[in-house]
């Protein structure tokens, strides 16, 4: 039996309501490449870098990610946590010859302070992942000599990894055969279409290929699906990102929380941090009972690949996200904001942004 109210969260479904009536020509960056992961895409970068130097990564970031890219560079790990602090440099030790990754964090951040230090280190490769807002202000406006986004994670895609110059270098081209895990996913994402439109179709059947489709399309250097490719010139981009926007706002103020991002930015949903792992793990027990299943960014194993920060470790056992994305109306954000009325968790609060430089 399925909860009262629509399911919140999870995998996206296929809307066909979210394509424009006409192509749209310009909305991705000039000399782009696709892959079919962002993971696969950066890897691909990587190789074809080639430095000899060590990639430093965020303290608060996908440690599956991390250790794909480990395969290619060795890893160095610098302090950025969802504090609203951003970046500390004093812990980024980079030398000539290295590559650092620099991310949008929650699509919170302006970018500023990466901009003065691209100029004050130009010996160093900065690549920037805009997965959480790929068509943000700091994605458009970026001076990186790379950017990368993983566009499934705020798109209604099966896969899809961005690669661009925003300084005009050339980049590699994705190698080899579209992922299999793509066509796993798309049938997953139309079935759960189905499910939605109340057809008899076992919830089980689209979990088992979304999951299966995941693990064959991780780490992907391919190129995309031919689905997703004819997709993202006719994709309502602008009303994605817009309803995304106005539902973590919406959210935010029921729960009486700060939702300060830059101007034009779409915050990526509504981080919740709880007292500790066990009430946050209780939260989300408590949430997936009423139908909204809220995803953790990002576990950090201390026993396997982790930062190396006990701090940023902490902060990830205590983390929630609240999936109030483009799929959610008025009536599914206010449901979200009752379920999660009474319960131990206050928001992480970023400060404003000038205080973050």
């Amino acid at each position: 039996m399925r909860p009262e109210g629509r399911e919140i969260g999870s995998e996206f479904h296929w809307d066909p309501a979210l394509l424009l009536t006409v192509a749209r020509e310009g909305h991705l960056p000039a000399g782009h490449q696709l892959f079919a992961t962002g993971c696969g895409a950066m890897s691909a970068l990587l190789r074809r870098l080639a430095q000899p130097g060590r990639l430093h990564v965020p303290s608060f970031f996908c440690m599956g990610v991390a250790e794909a890219l480990s395969a290619d560079m060795p890893l160095a790990w610098y302090r950025h946590r969802p504090d609203g602090r951003g970046p500390r440099f004093e812990t980024l030790r980079a030398r000539p010859g290295d590559v650092v990754l620099a991310q949008n964090l929650f699509g919170r951040d302006d970018g500023e302070a990466w901009h003065d230090w691209i100029d004050a280190n130009p010996d160093v490769i900065v690549v920037e992942d805009h997965s959480h807002d790929p068509f943000g202000p700091w994605a458009e406006s970026s001076t990186a000599p790379y950017a990368v986004a993983s566009l499934r994670k705020t798109l209604p895609l099966p896969d899809g990894g961005l690669l661009w110059s925003p300084r005009g270098l050339p980049v590699p081209a994705p190698a080899g055969e579209p992922s299999t895990g793509a066509h796993l996913k798309l049938t997953a994402m139309l079935l759960k279409s189905a499910w939605l439109d109340g057809r008899p179709i076992a919830k089980e059947t689209f979990r088992e290929l979304q999951g299966r489709g995941e693990q064959t399309l991780l780490g992907s250097a391919g190129p995309p699906s031919e689905f997703t490719a004819a997709v993202l010139p006719v994709l309502n981009i602008a009303r994605v990102r817009t309803a995304s926007t106005r539902n973590a706002r919406a959210l935010s103020a029921l729960l009486g929380l700060e939702c300060d991002v830059p101007r034009g930015a779409a915050p990526f949903r509504v981080q919740l941090l709880c007292p500790d792992e066990q009430s946050r793990d209780d939260l989300l027990r408590h949430l997936a009972g009423h139908g909204i299943f809220a995803p953790v960014h990002w576990r950090q194993d201390r026993g396997g690949v982790w930062s190396g920060d006990e701090e940023s470790a902490e902060l990830a056992d205590r983390i929630l996200t609240v999936p109030v994305d483009h799929r959610c109306g008025p009536a599914d954000v206010h449901r979200a904001a009752q379920v999660l009325g009474g319960k131990p968790a206050r928001s992480t609060k970023p400060r404003p942004l000038a205080a973050q430089r």
